[in-house]
């Protein structure tokens, strides 16, 4: 069964004669821009294991980053996209109404630990750059002001807005004008707070950044939202302090500013908790609005916005919506997710994973010179690659040279950060304790061999 089985790679060399034939026909006939670094193709998959058509098998470490947190093709997933199929694919949802995607609103609705009165709602798109888009346009339906608020780090798609929100402009290069009233302040990155910064000032520091943003670019009466990512995927997996969230929410309660959680990669048992935005609330600090997508739905399109329910029912007729948003075959494999991750226990299982990688990547921290910072929540992990401690200076072609040496032995890892020095561990929460501590030794060979 290929779920269970291990990495192994068989052809002399990757790609392999079979997958070579396919990916000289992606450089043949897919935009350059569409980039891959991976000399891999994908036959096959299940669980935490990809098989190529040649015969390699892989542990995948990515998982569609943070997309397949219930595993590859899941059999109860497959097994519902099926029976749906069969009855209809389609019925756009403002013609016509359909049970899965009000059951799927019904049961999010209760979960998600938004700030609400009485009830939420849900509406639903395809993506997580659709849903972040939206919210937007939500936080300012509803505030009836015109700016936001983003962080350094950031990364909420690849959409005009969402590109213009996101904070790595190498990815809009060569399309601009962006959209306007997008204003950034900075992300409490503690490995690297400017020196000079004492920790006991971190908090004062990244919460005065902040206040700039309201002296020198848009007084707080015409900020909307404040976006963040409970834990920054892109930016290199970066957790928000809870002292600073509770913080933030002080101030958009003050200001009359909605808080909105970008959860679309860490949502459905990442973090140890069904939403990383659980921790905010237990700290008494909720946000307004939660998006989400990637993992909820096992592969298929989809992505939810959730807030209360007079906050969602300020956005006008035909402001919100779409063709496919909440598509019949996509909310029937989102059901059957918020089945299989409470029924296989996946976010105690997210827990357990967590511990031993963390405890892992700690021991190999105190070895490895290289290694200059180890975070994160529950299974969501990123470990930072230093050229020199003292310095922190990004050990960039380490980990592009780590990513390849990896894939060649069998493991699909993935970098992040502002300087494509972290690597982030995002393999499926359904991955076995064999595969682990394969993955596990095959990572850490890796480093010894180009340490």
């Amino acid at each position: 069964m290929l779920s269970k089985e291990l990495p192994k790679i068989i052809t002399p060399a990757l790609p392999g004669t079979k997958a070579k034939v396919i990916l000289q026909k992606r450089k043949d006939y897919v935009p350059a821009g569409v980039t891959s670094a991976y000399p891999v193709v994908i036959e096959n998959a299940k669980g935490a294991m990809i098989q190529d058509p040649d015969g390699n098998l892989f542990l995948d470490w990515v998982g569609g980053v943070g997309v397949l947190n219930v595993g590859h093709a899941h059999p109860r997933v497959v097994e519902a996209i099926k029976k749906q199929s069969e009855k209809y694919l389609h019925g756009m949802f403002n013609i016509v109404t359909h049970k899965g995607y009000v059951e799927l609103a019904e049961k999010l609705s209760a979960i998600a630990p938004v700030k609400k009165a009485e009830k939420a709602k849900v509406f639903f798109a395809n993506s997580g750059a659709e849903v972040n888009e939206n919210a937007v346009k939500i936080a300012k339906t509803y505030t009836g002001r015109s700016n936001i608020i983003v962080f350094s780090g950031a990364f909420h798609g690849r959409t005009l807005l969402t590109m213009s929100m996101t904070s790595k402009k190498a990815y809009t290069k060569g399309t601009g004008p962006l959209a306007n009233g997008i204003f950034r302040a900075d992300f409490p990155y503690s490995y690297r707070t400017p020196k000079g910064i004492n920790k006991e000032d971190e908090l004062s520091y990244y919460l005065e950044r902040i206040t700039k943003v309201f002296e020198e670019c848009a007084p707080a009466e015409d900020v909307a939202a404040l976006v963040v990512e409970p834990l920054q995927g892109e930016g290199g997996f970066i957790p928000a302090p809870l002292s600073w969230v509770q913080a933030v929410r002080k101030i958009c309660d003050e200001k009359g500013i909605l808080l909105i959680a970008d959860e679309v990669q860490t949502g459905f048992g990442r973090t140890g908790k069904m939403f990383a935005t659980e921790y905010w609330k237990e700290v008494d600090a909720a946000p307004d609005i939660i998006t989400m997508a990637k993992s909820i739905a096992d592969g298929l399109p989809l992505g939810a916005v959730v807030a209360d329910q007079k906050i969602m029912d300020s956005a006008a007729a035909g402001v919100i919506g779409g063709t496919f948003g909440g598509n019949a075959v996509a909310c029937a494999a989102g059901l059957e997710v918020l089945k299989i991750i409470k029924d296989e226990k996946l976010v105690e299982r997210s827990q357990e994973i967590g511990e031993r990688c963390m405890k892992e990547f700690k021991s190999w921290q105190k070895k490895y010179k290289v290694i200059g910072d180890v975070r994160g929540l529950g299974s969501m992990i990123g470990i930072e690659f230093v050229e020199d401690r003292e310095t922190k200076k990004p050990a960039t072609i380490f980990v592009k040279d780590l990513i390849q040496t990896c894939v060649k032995k069998g493991l699909i890892i993935e970098s992040a950060g502002v300087y494509g020095n972290v690597i982030r561990f995002l393999a499926p929460l359904v991955i076995t304790d064999e595969q682990l501590t394969v993955g596990l030794s095959i990572l850490e060979e890796a480093i010894q061999e180009l340490s």
